[in-house]
């Protein structure tokens, strides 16, 4: 990469960052002389987030929250992308199911604890099978949207050519609905990482959303903010590895795209 291309990225990188270390400059210095036990100051926060998160101190349980995450998304993933295939490839299908879809996607998955509770007991099953309900809509109706939106012209020059079905599905129609798949999947993602800390404020004896209830319980409130901490963290880690995975994968799409602006 030329010198003029790292500056570009500096000074791109340098417009997106400076509001965020703004405010974090001005959260530091507002709360540096706080008492309150509920906003302790952030070098506290930050002091305990070192003793807590990082290399030097104990063990607050983030590894069981992302495996609850990462199953439960991946079954949701699988599942969606599958019976959204099917419900394309079965009209009659997706028209008696749709209202029953509709009704599941729009209610909340946190009202359906209480049942996941009575069903699976406290633990990592309730955790994982509540985020997998919750991811599993998004993915779904995005997937169908994507599907039913694929170009006529493609399907008819697949049949000119004589494609079988399943070839011109591979071939043309998943392909030219993976960029509203992903974003089914983006939004999934986002539904689980709010549902693996919710299920686990509820109905788990560790992991993150535990963590965090205990703290407030406990009236220790500096270890609740570095749980809040660790979430926008994580959040923010999983939202950047996700787009760079979405543009290794659909990178003829965005090369597309560019040369259809440029004409």
């Amino acid at each position: 990469m030329t010198r003029s291309g790292v500056l570009r990225r500096v000074a791109v990188l340098a417009g997106s960052l400076w509001l965020f270390a703004g405010l974090v400059a001005l959260w530091w210095v507002l709360s540096d002389h706080s008492r309150s036990p509920y906003f302790p100051p952030l070098r506290v926060i930050l002091h305990r987030f070192d003793q807590l998160w990082l290399f030097s101190g104990e063990s607050t349980g983030l590894d069981p929250s992302l495996v609850h995450l990462a199953i439960g998304y991946a079954i949701a993933a699988v599942a969606g992308v599958a019976v959204a295939t099917v419900l394309y490839a079965v009209p009659l299908l997706r028209e008696a199911t749709s209202p029953v879809v509709y009704f599941l996607y729009v209610l909340p998955a946190p009202v359906l604890i209480p049942a996941a509770l009575a069903l699976f007991g406290i633990g990592a099953t309730m955790s994982t099978a509540i985020i997998a309900f919750g991811c599993f809509w998004p993915i779904l109706l995005n997937a169908v949207d994507g599907l039913r939106a694929t170009d006529t012209l493609k399907l008819d020059t697949a049949r000119t050519l004589g494609l079988s079905y399943p070839r011109t599905l591979w071939s043309v129609v998943l392909p030219g609905a993976s960029p509203q798949m992903v974003a089914g999947l983006r939004a999934g993602l986002q539904v689980g990482i709010v549902l693996m800390v919710v299920s686990e404020e509820v109905g788990a004896t560790n992991g993150i959303g535990n963590f965090i209830i205990q703290a407030q319980n406990n009236f220790a409130f500096t270890d609740m903010w570095t749980g809040i901490l660790v979430l926008a963290i994580v959040g923010t880690a999983l939202n950047v590895l996700f787009v760079g995975a979405e543009r290794l994968a659909l990178r003829w799409y965005y090369g597309a795209r560019s040369v259809a602006r440029a004409r």
